[in-house]
C-alpha cells in the first residue's frame, strides 16, 4: 500500500517529518509480522466484475469454523501480526463474524473490516461501533449508474452510501475503495467530490490486478495515459487537502509505480523536495507481497497476499501460518522474500527499483507465466525509469479497446 497523505506530509513539512531535514537514507522498519487479510467467508451478496475470490451468493463448503479461526488468531498474535482486515465474499453474511472480531479486539490486534456496505443498516452500524472496528472499508466503483452496473445489483450504491453514513455518524473511521478501470475512470472526480462532501476518512485507489475476474476482465484494465490523469488527480486532491491542513487520508495499493510517478509529480510541482523524497520511497521499498502483507482465505489456504489465490503456500489446518510465512523451501515465496528479487526486463534495469520492488508479480505471472518478468502494468516509460528500450507495453494495450476517457476536476455531485 502505498500512502500518498503521509509523503504529502514529508514534501510539505519536511522539518517536522524527518527531523531537520536531515537527507540521509532511513532505516527500513520492519514490522513485527505481516498485514493478514482474512477472507472469511467466500459467499457474497453481489457478483462484481473485479472480484478476485469470484464469489457467488451460495454457501461455499470447507470453511474455517468459528473455533478454527480463533485457533489461527493466537498463533497470529504470537508471530507478532499487528493487523487484521476481516473480508469476504462479504464478512456480514458470516454469522460469527462480531463473536471473531471482538476476540481479535481482545487479543489486541487492529482490525478492519472490508465489505461492500449494502448490509450494514442502524442496527448493524451500531454493532460495528460496538466492536470497536478500527476501520470499515467499503467499495464503490464510481457514481450510482456506474457503480450499480459493476457490482450487478440496481440500488448497490444507495445501499453502499447509507452503509458509509450509518458508520460515520457512529464515530467508526470509514474509506471508500475505488478500483481504476477503463471504464469507471471517469468517475473518479465525482467519486472524490463525494469523498469531500460526506465527511469520509479515507480514499483507497486499487489499480486492477489480475486475479479472479479482475484477470478475467483485464481487457478494461485502464490505459497507462488514463492512469497517470488518475493518478496526478490523486496527487493534487491530496496536496490541497494538506495545504488547507484537512485531515484525510489517501492511499493507492496494486502498482508499486505509483512510488516512482510522486517523484515526477514533486519535480514538476515541488522540485526542491526531489531529492529528499527519493531517499524517503527508497526506504519504503514498494512491494511487500509476501514480505509484509499476507492472505488466508476461507479454506485456510495461505497466500503471498490476496491475489495469489491460484498459489497456495500451505493450510493452517495443516501447519500454523508461523511455520508457513517464514518457509523458504517454497521458491515462489524464496523470490518474494529475496532482498532484493531477481526480476527481469525493463524491471532488472530500472533506476528506482528500490522504490517499487519490482512492482506487482501477479501481472507478470498472468500475462507471461512467469512470476519474475516485468510487471505490465507499469504505467512508466523507458525514458522515465532509465530502462533499456523494448517492453511489454504493446500486447497488454491490444487487450484494451478503447481510449482514455479525459479526467477532470472534480465536478459537484448531488448524492
Amino acid at each position: 500500500m502505498f500512502r500518498i497523505s503521509r509523503f504529502m506530509q514529508e514534501i510539505d513539512r519536511p522539518d517536522q517529518a524527518t527531523g531537520n531535514g536531515d537527507m540521509r537514507v532511513p532505516a527500513r522498519v520492519q514490522p513485527s509480522g505481516p498485514v493478514v487479510i482474512w477472507n472469511l467467508v467466500r459467499r457474497c451478496n453481489l457478483t462484481c466484475m473485479h472480484c478476485y475470490s469470484i464469489s457467488a451468493d451460495v454457501d461455499f463448503p470447507g470453511e474455517l469454523n468459528t473455533a478454527e479461526v480463533c485457533g489461527v488468531m493466537e498463533d497470529l498474535k504470537r508471530f507478532g501480526v499487528p493487523v487484521l482486515i476481516l473480508s469476504g465474499g462479504e464478512p456480514l453474511l458470516r454469522k460469527d463474524i462480531f463473536r471473531i472480531a471482538a476476540h481479535a479486539k481482545a487479543r489486541r490486534f487492529y482490525v478492519g473490516l472490508s465489505t461492500n456496505g449494502t448490509l450494514i443498516d442502524a442496527a448493524t452500524a451500531g454493532r460495528i461501533a460496538g466492536i470497536g472496528f478500527d476501520y470499515v472499508g467499503i467499495s464503490l466503483d464510481g457514481m450510482r449508474d456506474t457503480h450499480d452496473r459493476f457490482r450487478r445489483k440496481a440500488g448497490a450504491f444507495d445501499a453502499s452510501l447509507a452503509g458509509l453514513r450509518a458508520c460515520r455518524e457512529r464515530g467508526v473511521k470509514v474509506g471508500v475503495r475505488f478500483t481504476l478501470t477503463q471504464d469507471n475512470a471517469a468517475d473518479l472526480p465525482a467519486l472524490l467530490r463525494l469523498v469531500d462532501d460526506e465527511r469520509i476518512d479515507k480514499f483507497y485507489l486499487s489499480h486492477l490486478n489480475y486475479a479472479g475476474r479482475g484477470n478475467t476482465n483485464r481487457a478494461r484494465d485502464a490505459h497507462f495515459e488514463t492512469t497517470r490523469r488518475a493518478m496526478d488527480l490523486l496527487f493534487d486532491t491530496c496536496w490541497d487537502y494538506q495545504q488547507r491542513n484537512v485531515a484525510k487520508e489517501f492511499v493507492t495499493g496494486n502498482n508499486d509505480a505509483d512510488g516512482v510517478y510522486l517523484l515526477d509529480w514533486v519535480r514538476r510541482n515541488r522540485p526542491e523536495r526531489e531529492a529528499q523524497l527519493r531517499v524517503r520511497l527508497g526506504a519504503w521499498g514498494g512491494n511487500s507481497s509476501g514480505v509484509n502483507v499476507a492472505n488466508i482465505d476461507n479454506l485456510g489456504n495461505v497466500h503471498p497476499d490476496t491475489m495469489w489465490w491460484n498459489y497456495t503456500l500451505g493450510n493452517v489446518r495443516e501447519r500454523p501460518f508461523s511455520e508457513i510465512w517464514m518457509d523458504t523451501r517454497d521458491p515462489l515465496m524464496a523470490g518474494l522474500k529475496a532482498m532484493p528479487r531477481k526480476v527481469k526486463g525493463r524491471c532488472s534495469g530500472c533506476q528506482y527499483f528500490d522504490v517499487c520492488g519490482g512492482n506487482t508479480r501477479v501481472r507478470a505471472m498472468q500475462l507471461t507465466g512467469d512470476a519474475w518478468q516485468e510487471d505490465p502494468g507499469c504505467y512508466l516509460t523507458d525514458e522515465e525509469i532509465g530502462a533499456a528500450p523494448g517492453s511489454m507495453r504493446v500486447p497488454m494495450l491490444a487487450y484494451c479497446g478503447k481510449g482514455p476517457p479525459v479526467v477532470k476536476a472534480p465536478p459537484a455531485v448531488t448524492t
